[in-house]
Order: structure tokens, then sequence, then C-alpha cells
């Protein structure tokens, strides 16, 4: 990490230490995510100046490069500014379809190192790593090996805060950009927040910061030296959020909650898919990625849900509870399949997004898991095992199941081939 970088914060990042046991919270962040998706096709415009945003004398700035940024240029601000701050950027208008495309592959990847993650943008997201340590090992071997994945399959970069929380994480993702990941240990977490401006505290604009500022709170350190009841008296609810949040405690629902394991995966399109063919190719690979994830964990599902999304935003879901626990793909898409009929013959309009979930998990070894009567000597999971062993020696992408990558005809489907 730069000097700048660590001048940020008000200290020396080095001191916090390597600890990260209980440091399970992530905050990941792509690095000018824009300007970056765009560069992908422009690389003669590394390390120049570029703007992405509309060239119209009301048009905004939507992302800008660090190279503007050092001119003061930020995303929202009219392009006219932008402009006038740095006259020589290279202006490029915003790629429509283009960024969703890449955030999906971004959290696609996310979601091979955990289910438990909440996206907040199309370029940001918290991450819950606490059940992946035994699988994948610590939250820094975790984060790092994430990053590196990243940066290969999509040619981003990421910026990861490592935490016990979610605010504090987001501050250290902050202050490891651009490229970097900070971790900060438990033990340093009051070190690492009480130097920094109060305003770095999420939640805190313009006017709760004058509020602050009355009262000669000017670091969070500041506000953590007071009392809370004397924060919920003179700020109120805000008030007691704010001084949790300057003890690097989450609030409002941010805590870490135990709640019912699921795994899930979703696909947004980037048109609305009419053709039950193609929302059934996309089921079987979505089930194909769950049943990857759920067997990674050791884990079967008893009960499957089906997320469906109209273009309108109309989203209808179903659930299924199984006759048998299941962690094979061609079982989930199977018990999922006349949900998504039924739907696509109720709901004649076109699909947005698709997405499934495994719920009810059990350990494999408690679940009592035999093999049906009519099944194959060798049968279905052997075969999907075997496709594990070789996503993880080679990747998750070096392999896929044979009805993924080919069409048969369908006798009950009136449109084009069926999967």
């Amino acid at each position: 990490m730069s000097r700048k970088q660590l001048s940020r914060s008000g200290g020396d990042l080095s001191r916090l230490g390597t600890d990260d046991a209980g440091a399970t919270m992530l905050h990941l962040d792509m690095d000018s995510f824009f300007v970056s998706v765009e560069l992908l096709s422009r690389p003669e415009l590394l390390g120049r100046p570029v703007i992405v945003g509309g060239r119209s004398g009301r048009g905004v700035v939507v992302s800008a490069s660090y190279e503007a940024r050092e001119f003061g240029v930020h995303a929202a601000m009219p392009m006219g500014r932008a402009m006038s701050l740095c006259p020589f950027a290279e202006v490029i208008p915003p790629s429509h379809g283009l960024y969703s495309s890449y955030s999906q592959k971004v959290f696609d990847l996310v979601g091979e190192v955990t289910p438990d993650f909440h996206q907040v943008s199309v370029d940001e997201a918290y991450i819950d790593v606490s059940a992946a340590v035994r699988r994948l090992g610590s939250p820094v071997v975790i984060t790092s090996e994430l990053r590196a994945e990243i940066e290969a399959q999509t040619g981003l970069n990421a910026s990861v805060g490592i935490a016990g929380s979610r605010v504090v994480a987001k501050l250290a993702s902050t202050r490891a950009k651009p490229r970097g990941q900070l971790l900060v240990p438990l033990s340093a977490t009051q070190e690492f927040l009480d130097p920094m401006p109060i305003e770095a505290l999420p939640g805190v604009g313009e006017k709760t910061k004058e509020g602050f500022f009355k009262y000669g709170i000017r670091l969070i350190g500041d506000l953590a030296a007071v009392d809370e009841a004397w924060a919920g008296r003179v700020f109120g609810a805000h008030g007691h959020h704010l001084w949790r949040s300057a003890h690097g405690l989450d609030s409002h629902g941010m805590d870490r909650q135990v709640k019912d394991r699921s795994i899930s995966a979703e696909h947004t399109f980037n048109d609305d898919v009419w053709d039950l063919s193609q929302l059934e190719h996309e089921l079987l690979r979505l089930s194909d990625k769950v049943a990857h994830r759920v067997r990674a964990e050791g884990k079967v599902a008893t009960t499957l849900g089906l997320k469906y999304r109209l273009g309108d935003f109309t989203t209808l879901s179903r659930s299924i509870t199984l006759d048998a626990p299941t962690d094979l793909a061609r079982e989930i898409y199977e018990a999922l399949r006349p949900a998504m009929r039924n739907l696509r013959e109720q709901k004649s309009k076109g699909v947005r997004l698709l997405g499934i979930r495994a719920a009810g998990l059990m350990d494999f070894a408690a679940s009592g898991r035999q093999a049906r009567l009519d099944e194959a000597e060798h049968s279905g999971r052997e075969a999907e095992v075997a496709l594990d062993d070789v996503r993880k020696k080679f990747g998750t992408a070096s392999i896929s199941q044979a009805s993924l990558l080919r069409r048969r005809p369908d006798p009950e489907n009136t449109g084009p081939d069926h999967v």
C-alpha cells in the first residue's frame, strides 16, 4: 500500500497487525468500475484521465479514472464542471448492458466462495466468509485468491476491506484503493477508527457533520469517547447508530445473525427472454452452479426455490419440498422445471431474471441419501463429483455438463430447440 493511501487513515496502517481471526466480514468494491470496463477495449487510454458520462450540457459524470480524480473530478459531477477541471480528459459515453454483464461475472465468482453476500450495487458487496474459512482458508487468503480470480477472469481490479463488521470493512476497503486489500484485526478496530474524520463514517452528511462540529466532535474517536445516551438525546436514533459505528459495531439490521443457510444463484438476461428453451437451458446452468456449491459445502438440500422476474420487474417465486435431499444438478433441474413451465404458461411476458435457491441444508453424511432403484450402476452423482474434481484443479469454467453445450428437440415445446 502506498504512503498516500496510508495517509488517508490518519495513521500508519501497517501497525494494525496480521491477525485475521474473526475478521470474516469483507467489503468488496471494484476499482473505478465503469471506467475500468470501458478500458478493457481501449487499452491505449490506460494511465490517462478518462471520464464515463454524458457529453451533453446536462450530462453528468458516471465514473472517473483515478488520473481524472486527481483533478477533482468525481461521480455525479456535471460534465461541464468536470471538463473545466480536466479539459484534456477522454470522455466515453456509457455502454448500456456492458456493466451488468461484467458485474454478473464478478459476483458469480463471489458466489463460488460463499452464498453469504449482499450486493449493494453493481460493483459493491458485503461478503461474510465465516462459513468458507474451514474450506478455503483464512479471510486474508480468501480475499487474496478472490481478487486474483476476479482479475484473471474479468481483467478488472477489486479492493477489499477485511474486518469484524460491515462498517469497518467498508472504511477499510476505501483505504485499500486502488488494487489493494486491508485487514483490520478485531483488536485494532478502535485504533483504526479513532484518527479518521467524522465524515468518513457512512451516514454522516454535511448537516450531521456540522452538528458534530458544534460539540467539538471532529474525529471518529471524539464520537466514540462520548456517552451513547448523550448521542441519542442530541441526534436521535441516528445518533445511537453513529455511536455504534464509531465503535466498529453494525446496527439497523447489519449485525450478523444466525440464519437459515441457503445457496443460490441467479442470472439477469441482457434482453427479456420469451423462448422457453432458452429459459430451461439457463435453469440447467443455474442448477449445475448451485449443485456444485452445495457439494463443496458437504451438504444436501431438502427444499428448493425458484425466482422468476418479468420484464416489468414483477417477481414471482415458487418453493418445492423434495421427497429426498439432493446435491445433484439434474435432480434440482427436474424438480424446478415444472414450476418454471407453469409460470411461463401463466405469464405470457418476457423474463428478465431467473434464479434458484437450495435451502434446508443438512450434512451429506447425515442425510441418509441412497441410490434410487432405477439408478444406473454408475450414478449421476459419480459424474457430477468427477466434474467437481476437474473444476477444483482447472477452474470452474474448465468443464461443464454436456447438456449445457448442446440442445435437443423437445416434443412438448413448440418453440425452437429445447435443452
